[in-house]
């Protein structure tokens, strides 16, 4: 039985700070030409935490009873998850790697989140967060296993779905799994014809192996920019929750996805970091699959270091 629904997205809109909600979403003329297709740009950046993560936090923390929460996060959901709990009282610790996105972690702190930088990746701070939790008696909040951030991230469909027109793909950045399998659940019911994409990087494919696969595939080690979806050791229940609603899945390369970042900023004035232009590249590297087709791309991030900017544009 699933573990959410249809109209729980529906239900959850009005739980959601309404900075989250119906964000910028419009044809991007410059890159359908440049792609052959019509290209729809689904904008998550213009709010105070620069990422798509505050519906699924706001849902979770409307919804707790605890005084006290640990979540572990490469950066975004800890945003989230802080920016939500200092709205209602809740004392939040997030535990992030030592190699985390330093503007990510400070914004962390700025929230008001005690943030603990532990491991070598976001699959090592998780293990350490979830085992300090045990040992604390505090609740231990994960995105995508915790379902109000899969409903939450659920609502994109549905401002999605009522732009009353035939869309036939959308492209979704697949980190843990909540974001693809929200927007999946709407479209299911409203637009069981449109395709439900994941991508990836090539050098952080884990989810994709394992949805492709039936099983859980482990990896020792990731080396991607895209961060944010850097994701070493797969969810099973968001593997399980994908392998109904997802159609493809599509890894790009390293090189792809800073081209992918600079396209977006020469033809539509955006800057986002690498984890939101994955689909992009997804498209670049296989441009005669989405000829004619109109396409979404769903853009999750914008959370860029200085010295990220100088690099890649």
């Amino acid at each position: 039985m699933p573990r959410f629904f249809y109209q729980d997205i529906v239900q959850a809109v009005p739980k959601i700070d309404k900075i989250f909600l119906q964000t910028p979403q419009f044809d991007c003329e410059p890159l359908s030409k440049l792609l052959d297709c019509r290209v729809i740009l689904k904008l998550e950046t213009l709010n105070p935490i620069r990422s798509f993560k505050g519906r699924g936090s706001e849902l979770l923390t409307s919804n707790s009873k605890e005084k006290e929460l640990i979540c572990p996060s490469a950066g975004n959901f800890g945003q989230a998850m802080a920016l939500s709990c200092r709205k209602r009282g809740i004392y939040l610790t997030v535990y992030a790697s030592v190699h985390a996105n330093e503007l990510k972690v400070s914004r962390m702190k700025e929230l008001g989140a005690k943030v603990i930088q532990q491991g070598e990746d976001f699959d090592d701070a998780k293990e350490i967060a979830c085992e300090a939790a045990g040992k604390n008696n505090v609740r231990f909040v994960e995105d995508a296993v915790d379902v109000e951030t899969v409903i939450g991230a659920g609502t994109i469909g549905l401002e999605l779905a009522s732009m009353g027109s035939l869309i036939d793909l959308v492209m979704v950045p697949l980190g843990n799994g909540a974001l693809i399998n929200g927007i999946a659940t709407v479209f299911e019911k409203l637009s069981p014809k449109t395709t439900m994409a994941a991508a990836q990087s090539a050098n952080a494919p884990a989810m994709i192996e394992s949805w492709k696969s039936g099983k859980v595939i482990v990896h020792e080690k990731i080396d991607t920019i895209a961060d944010g979806i850097g994701v070493r050791v797969p969810i099973p229940l968001a593997l399980d929750d994908m392998r109904s609603l997802v159609h493809r899945g599509y890894l790009a390369y390293e090189e792809t996805i800073v081209r992918a970042m600079k396209l977006l900023q020469v033809h539509a004035g955006l800057l986002v970091e690498p984890s939101a232009a994955v689909g992009l590249a997804a498209m670049l590297e296989n441009p005669d699959l989405f000829t004619n087709k109109t396409v979404v791309l769903v853009l999750t991030g914008s959370n860029l270091m200085e010295q990220q900017i100088q690099k890649w544009f």
